[in-house]
């Protein structure tokens, strides 16, 4: 930025170099040149062998006669100094005086040669003849003094003389620019000034190129442009190339365009400058679009150019015009150039070809710490870390020393794989290198300890560390962040700002990503409250962390303050609320606030898209995810992990198992998260047997399986009752490590009350460490479908008194073990607590619970009244509930009553057909069954068949009423009868025909009639031996006649027999059930 002040027209504003220090250092800096230093010698002088004919006169001969006859002498290399003053006094003899172009040739040969001594003699003589008044000759003295490295010779020669000419000036500064004084050279240049000599282009391009060097305050840079245009250069491309450099260099990159766009002539230079300077100052874009303009207007291409687009192609990962970059390399013929080479192998490393990068890298001719470098850092953060590792034992083999950069590198390579003990070689190598105190250096051998996990290391080598860096405060932060570790972490960041170390955008979200992870919102508010302090509340970074806590934490309204008050839009705040929304399953706002993100022209990343489906799975809308799906797509997430898994998550839960299925194939690398999302999605689609053996392909495939891989696989093994399955499984979990997990433990006890062995369940439930809400509603619910409704309310009383809150699920369980037995009082007051004692409003299986509570019970009319007076309308398992307690109580009006709701909710249901059809059976009312049955007939509805399994010797045998398809069918029936037989012998009396007319009966081999449930019975009690239960799982409710016959055949067999309908369990055992005939 030029200064605005400073007048371009009139009188220079000369009291501006008065800044510019004016006395000039006079100490003797002589320095060795390493100039080929060559002497002229005469093989003998003049008078031994006199050249010239007698009476031959010298003054006749002009300085270039001499000068030429002198050439023709042999030039030798034994000697320190020249021989021109023997001939001088050659000249002298002979009665010749030397003149100007005498000394002026003379000097020329001490310049060329590096003879100081021989230019100081005839700098003597000079000044005795009176020729230091000659300018030119002055000039040539100085050369020689700053040739030969005395430059305060040459600034007293100069301040000497009587008059200067502007190349006098020039050739100080250059000298002040060749020994790297910048002081020295702005003193001279406003000495200059005020003496009124005019600066040319030599002279500001000396001054400018010494304000490169970094040591001259800016504004003094802008004061020099000021001068350059006042005199007339500001168009100069000589003087204005390292003008746009230093405007660059130093971020004007605006400035420095207005200079490159007012050059009349640009040369290769001036391309470079500007095209640099956008790639240095983060327009990458423009400096490739300058390079394009560049190549059209005709100017020749050099190496230096290559260099710098290429760095910018790299930055911004335009890999494929990088690659048309390295044919215009090759068409250049700048194969060959390392820096230009440097850049490629960059660029192929940057883009993962790490195959080109190393082509390149394996023709270049020269290569150096920079070439190693590259290649080395692009295969470590590759991961190919044995290769980086070669490389580097390369790199030293052909001694070049390799640099912090390359060690860090390597650090990080160890870091990414875990490889602490390469890791700790290349810590030793960086200590004796004299490395290891590198700011660099430092933080990558604590980054490899930390992410190595080796704390104790990472705190004592944190503790030696000399550098006060900041960043290296972060790493240990983020470091007992990972354990977990609060105490720890906050006691780093207390003793941060006790040794004054200012906390940067970095350090918030450290410490703020650990109250995030433990929960401590707490102290995350207070960390929030010095973010505000310390004037970082509109940092993207810290607020991207902020939204992040509080939207875990459930603090929406905070969240979203902080999330409207950022200034720029930034996608990883918006994602981190979005994803918070869908973590607290608010699957609506989650895609609304996705909605809005993108009408403001932001654009979601692979997180926000994979949080947006996830949503779409939470409320099922598979046609919205799907749209969202195919934006991905568009977005170039197509092969994304997270996506994939939430397809999968997707499609599981809208019950499309084929799609989620052809999802989870896609999924090229596949984690357990993808595994997990299959396995509960067939779980919970009913698909169980199918979840199992994913579970059991996953274990095959050496898939690591978490604590959300057993809940999955141990769920769907005890909703199809697998016991044995399920025991395989939780041996699983002992071995990992897993069985003291709580969730674990809560589908355990789910598993094992749901196969019938409630014992199990029990010992599971009082083994548990720490016991949550649901342990307590898996046990008490495990009770009431055993029918021990007195264990389970005692659970209740006890889970109140221990400070556990009762949930809608808790009281489901609690109601139904009351109607299992028969508690209507308690039944009842249960339900009136839910609102008045724990704020709960009934759902509508609570409903449910109550109209079954009072239907066995038999108070149907007061049933009726309840379900008319429910603040909700019924649903179809309310009235359900009601006509099937109406059968059992031979209710024909009720049930009519129930039966013409369920008909208009569910008219395709089988289940009201048959139960209204049923109704009319037991109450003999034979053409209106017949009616009920052929209604159904005609629309079209099929009746479930009942079914009966039970599993032996690992085998799953399945049963129909009348059922001769099994193998052992004919035994299975002589078994049978012999146990009716024996039945009917200790007072069993069978009542099969109670649906069926007395014509029915009489036209139909008894057999046809006989239930799955008898039959899978007789068959375990043929194949299981006496220790084993009889354990049988039916999909209906059993009917009494079958319930009547289990009781008998458990006391003559004297076998514990547990049948598992589709309403609850039943133990029976020495001729009693445990439900006492209450179901």
């Amino acid at each position: 930025m030029l200064l605005a002040p400073l007048p371009l027209r009139g009188s220079f504003p000369y009291f501006l170099f008065y800044h510019f220090p004016r006395v000039f250092s006079h100490q003797r800096t002589l320095k060795s040149t390493p100039k080929l230093r060559k002497v002229i010698t005469l093989r003998s002088s003049f008078r031994a062998r006199p050249y010239l004919l007698p009476g031959m006169n010298l003054a006749g001969f002009s300085s270039t006669a001499i000068s030429l006859a002198l050439d023709e002498f042999q030039i030798e290399e034994d000697g320190p100094h020249s021989k021109g003053i023997d001939f001088l006094h050659i000249m002298e003899e002979r009665g010749i005086r030397a003149n100007f172009h005498t000394y002026l040739w003379l000097l020329e040969g001490c310049l060329n040669s590096g003879s100081l001594v021989c230019g100081q003699k005839l700098q003597g003589k000079m000044l005795k003849l009176g020729f230091d008044s000659e300018q030119i000759l002055c000039d040539r003295i100085i050369d020689l003094y700053i040739v030969c490295g005395d430059i305060d010779s040459a600034v007293k020669v100069f301040d000497d003389m009587r008059a200067r000419s502007v190349s006098s000036w020039n050739r100080i500064i250059h000298g002040f620019v060749a020994s790297k004084s910048s002081g020295r050279v702005l003193g001279l240049f406003s000495r200059m000034i005020l003496e009124n000599v005019k600066p040319d282009e030599t002279t500001f391009a000396g001054v400018l190129r010494v304000c490169g060097g970094g040591n001259v305050a800016f504004k003094y840079v802008e004061q020099i442009h000021a001068s350059i245009i006042y005199h007339g250069f500001g168009a100069s491309t000589r003087v204005c190339n390292p003008l746009i450099d230093l405007y660059s260099k130093n971020g004007f990159i605006d400035s420095a365009k207005k200079i490159f766009d007012r050059l009349y002539i640009k040369d290769s230079v001036s391309w470079v400058a500007m095209i640099s300077g956008f790639s240095q100052n983060g327009h990458e874009v423009e400096s490739i679009l300058l390079f394009c303009q560049m190549h059209t207007s005709g100017t020749v291409l050099t190496p230096y150019i290559f260099s710098s687009v290429l760095s910018a192609c790299t930055k911004i990962q335009l890999f494929k015009a990088g690659k048309q970059l390295h044919g215009l390399v090759f068409k250049g013929g700048f194969s060959s150039e390392t820096y230009v080479c440097n850049a490629l192998v960059t660029l192929y490393s940057s883009s993962g070809n790490l195959i080109s990068a190393e082509q390149i890298f394996r023709t270049m001719r020269y290569r150096d710490g920079v070439s190693f470098n590259s290649l080395i850092s692009g295969l470590a953060q590759r991961g190919f870390s044995d290769r980086a590792l070669e490389l580097f034992k390369e790199m030293r083999l052909v001694y070049l020393k390799p640099d912090c950069v390359t060690v860090a590198s390597l650090l990080s390579a160890c870091a990414s794989v875990g490889a602490l003990y390469t890791g700790r070689q290349l810590h030793s190598y960086a200590t004796k290198a004299g490395m290891s105190s590198d700011i660099i250096l430092e933080g990558s051998l604590l980054d490899l300890y930390v992410k190595c996990s080796d704390i104790d290391t990472a705190h004592e080598f944190f503790l030696t560390t000399e550098t006060e860096n900041v960043v290296l405060w972060n790493v240990m932060l983020v470091s007992y962040g990972q354990l977990g570790n609060l105490n720890d972490s906050f006691e780093i960041f207390r003793q941060m700002q006790i040794e004054g170390m200012i906390p940067n955008q970095f350090t918030y979200p450290s410490i703020l990503r650990t109250c995030t992870a433990v929960g401590a919102l707490y102290l995350g508010e207070q960390i929030h409250t010095q973010v505000i302090k310390t004037g970082f509340q509109l940092n993207e970074y810290v607020c991207s962390v902020l939204i992040d806590m509080y939207a875990k934490q459930g603090k929406f309204d905070i969240a979203l303050q902080i999330l409207k008050r950022l200034t720029e839009e930034d996608v990883v705040s918006w994602t981190a609320m979005i994803t918070g929304y869908a973590q607290h399953n608010m699957f609506a706002e989650a895609l609304r606030l996705f909605e809005e993100m993108e009408n403001r022209g932001i654009r979601p990343d692979n997180i926000g898209f994979s949080s947006a489906i996830s949503a779409c799975a939470g409320i099922q809308a598979l046609h919205q995810g799907q749209q969202i799906h195919a934006q991905s797509c568009i977005s170039g997430y197509t092969d994304d992990l997270s996506i994939g898994n939430a397809l999968v998550s997707l499609y599981s839960r809208c019950g499309r198992m084929e799609e989620a299925y052809l999802a989870f194939e896609k999924i090229d690398d596949r984690d357990n998260i993808s595994w997990n999302a299959l396995i509960s999605g067939f779980a919970q689609s009913g698909y169980c047997e199918e979840a199992l053996h994913v579970f059991a392909q996953m274990h095959k495939a050496g898939v690591e399986v978490n604590l959300f891989t057993f809940a999955s696989a141990v769920s769907a093994a005890a909703n199809i009752a697998n016991a044995k399955q399920g025991k395989q499984i939780h041996a699983m979990i002992l071995k990992t490590g897993y069985c003291s997990e709580t969730e674990v433990s809560n589908v355990l006890i789910t598993l094992y009350a749901k196969c019938g062995s409630i014992e199990d369940a029990e010992r599971e439930f009082h083994a548990m460490v720490e016991k949550n809400e649901v342990s307590w509603n898996s046990i008490i619910t495990g009770y009431s479908q055993h029918g021990r409704g007195v264990e389970a309310l005692h659970l209740f009383e006890e889970m109140k008194k221990l400070g556990m809150v009762p949930s809608h699920v808790t009281f489901v369980g609690v109601l139904s073990a009351c109607s299992h037995v028969g508690m209507v009082n308690e039944g009842l007051g249960y339900f009136e607590s839910m609102n008045k004692e724990h704020g709960l409003m009934p759902k509508p299986e609570h409903y449910v619970c109550v109209v079954s509570l009072l239907g066995r019970a038999g108070f149907l009319s007061r049933a009726r009244r309840f379900i008319e007076d429910m603040p909700i309308k019924p649903d179809a398992m309310v009235w359900r509930t009601l006509l099937s307690a109406c059968i059992d109580h031979k209710n024909m009006a009720i049930g009519e009553f129930a039966a013409s709701h369920l008909l208009e909710l569910e008219p395709e249901d089988s289940a009201t057909y048959v139960l209204l059809s049923n109704i009319y059976a037991v109450a003999g009312k034979w053409d209106s069954r017949d009616w009920a049955r052929q209604m159904m007939k005609d629309r079209g509805v099929k009746k479930e068949p009942g079914r009966s399994w039970i599993e032996v010797k690992n085998s799953v045998h399945a049963f129909f009423v009348g059922d001769h398809l099994h193998p052992l069918a004919d035994k299975i029936y002589e078994y049978l009868e012999d146990l009716n037989k024996r039945a009917t012998e200790i007072g069993y009396k069978q009542d099969r025909y109670t649906l069926l007319n007395n014509v029915e009966q009489g036209q139909k081999d008894p057999r046809v009639y006989t239930h799955s449930e008898k039959l899978a019975i007789a068959f375990g009690l043929l194949s299981l031996s006496n220790a084993i239960p009889v354990r049988v799982f039916k999909n209906l409710r059993v009917c009494n006649d079958c319930h009547n016959w289990i009781k008998y055949v458990s006391k003559i067999s004297n076998r514990a027999i547990v049948v598992r309908d589709g309403y609850r369990f039943h133990h029976f055992e020495g001729g009693v059930c445990s439900c006492r005939d209450y179901w």
